[in-house]
């Protein structure tokens, strides 16, 4: 009878033993601002990188590439090489010194130390706090949270196959792992060896989603993706297209009516065309206002609907908030008429629901306020071609015959009078 006792303590033993090691070796891969689990096309899917995609999708494989998507995080000898001339390091490090390079494509890069810290000192001897984040379009150094401890934890958003536990290469700096860094295929198909061992085929082994929640789960900021949050009550926190895509008159589009997803927007180190991802004009569904608006001043003037509907209200790196001036078109739309209506709530916390006149109108017309571009707002797409009709002058009245003749007989008669006297 000691036996099938000391056999049952093993298999129990045993048991025990599989389950902890299953939480142990387990990837429970998480995407997303709110991390929320991977969704996997078959249930025996695994991550096997987007050079496989390459294979038989070599044109979309090549339009992602010019994105910015495959560039979140990289390498310092692939910073230097799509950067011309080569990003330096900051002030105090060699590029010997850098494990990783966040960002770096399009606005502004900072560093991961060689223990995957992001690098907040900087100097000779690494004790200055801050200049520290390098700005793109000014090739500056700024600050980004100087002198601050902090871990690189945003591997759900800026890697593919994330999975919060344990630490990248063995890096204390680093909250988590990836199967591939930067956003891959598989960031948004999710994972493909099935559909590589089936030999390909739409929807097999696959996951083809074109709701705009796909894009807004990395798209967004903070808990509620119907805030939008913010950055020091003067502009948008970036990449929060999503919640202002909620809060506009366009919530029920999806991102991919209006983008192709392979190719990049903002024109990047990579990406030599700006808006090279846009594949359908306001026109396309606004006919009447295209009506409207052509030949008007401002159209021949060169505006565009995106300057007035879309303009940068979020800022990245550089922004001139006295001139109303981001680094990242807003995705809100609407437009308040209302001189005094507010962008952002009271408390400088949030950003309202719709744009109002000083980034539509003083971005251009900085001498002027928005009690001036009140008078005009409304109608606007005619506005310019109604006042030239109201405001142009009246034809001569033509003179007539005889009235001509009269003027004519006059002359003759003073000139005959004058010869006599």
């Amino acid at each position: 009878m000691k036996y099938p006792k000391n056999i049952c303590l093993l298999l129990i033993f045993a048991m025990l033993f599989s389950i902890a090691t299953q939480q142990v070796y387990a990837k429970d891969y998480v995407i997303g601002e709110h991390k929320v689990p991977v969704t996997k096309p078959d249930p025996a899917s695994t991550y096997v990188g987007s050079e496989k995609c390459k294979t038989c999708h070599m044109e979309k494989y090549n339009d992602w590439k010019t994105s910015g998507h495959p560039y979140k995080l990289n390498t310092p000898a692939e910073e230097q090489a799509f950067n011309s001339p080569p990003i330096p390091a900051p002030d105090g490090y060699t590029y010997n010194d850098i494990y990783l390079v966040i960002g770096g494509w399009g606005w502004k890069s900072r560093y991961m130390d060689i223990n995957g810290y992001i690098i907040t000192k900087t100097g000779a001897n690494r004790d200055k706090n801050g200049s520290n984040q390098y700005n793109i379009a000014t090739k500056q150094w700024v600050d980004y949270k100087p002198g601050q401890t902090l871990k690189f934890d945003c591997g759900n958003c800026h890697t593919t196959g994330y999975s919060l536990a344990g630490n990248k290469d063995n890096k204390k700096g680093i909250v988590g792992t990836w199967e591939e860094k930067s956003i891959g295929c598989e960031a948004c198909h999710g994972p493909g060896s099935v559909h590589v061992a089936k030999g390909g085929g739409k929807g097999v082994g696959i996951i083809h989603n074109e709701s705009a929640a796909v894009c807004g789960a990395c798209h967004t900021r903070g808990a509620d993706d119907t805030k939008i949050i913010a950055k020091d009550g003067k502009f948008i926190d970036h990449h929060e297209q999503y919640p202002e895509l909620l809060n506009s008159p366009h919530k029920g589009l999806n991102c991919v009516q209006c983008h192709d997803p392979h190719k990049g927007t903002h024109n990047g180190q990579t990406n030599p065309t700006e808006g090279a991802s846009i594949k359908a004009q306001c026109s396309t569904c606004h006919a009447q206002q295209d009506a409207d608006f052509t030949g008007s001043t401002m159209q021949k003037a060169g505006v565009e609907c995106a300057d007035c509907h879309m303009p940068d209200t979020g800022e990245s790196a550089v922004g001139d908030a006295a001139k109303f001036k981001g680094d990242i078109a807003t995705h809100l739309f609407k437009i308040n008429t209302d001189p005094n209506a507010k962008f952002f709530d009271d408390a400088g916390k949030f950003a309202n629901g719709y744009l109002t006149l000083d980034w539509v109108c003083l971005n251009c017309h900085n001498d002027e306020n928005k009690a001036w571009a009140g008078q005009y707002a409304k109608g606007i797409h005619k506005f310019v071609k109604a006042e030239a009709t109201a405001t142009a002058k009246p034809a001569p009245t033509p003179k007539t015959p005889a009235f001509e003749a009269l003027l004519a007989i006059s002359a003759l008669l003073v000139a005959v009078l004058v010869r006599r006297r």
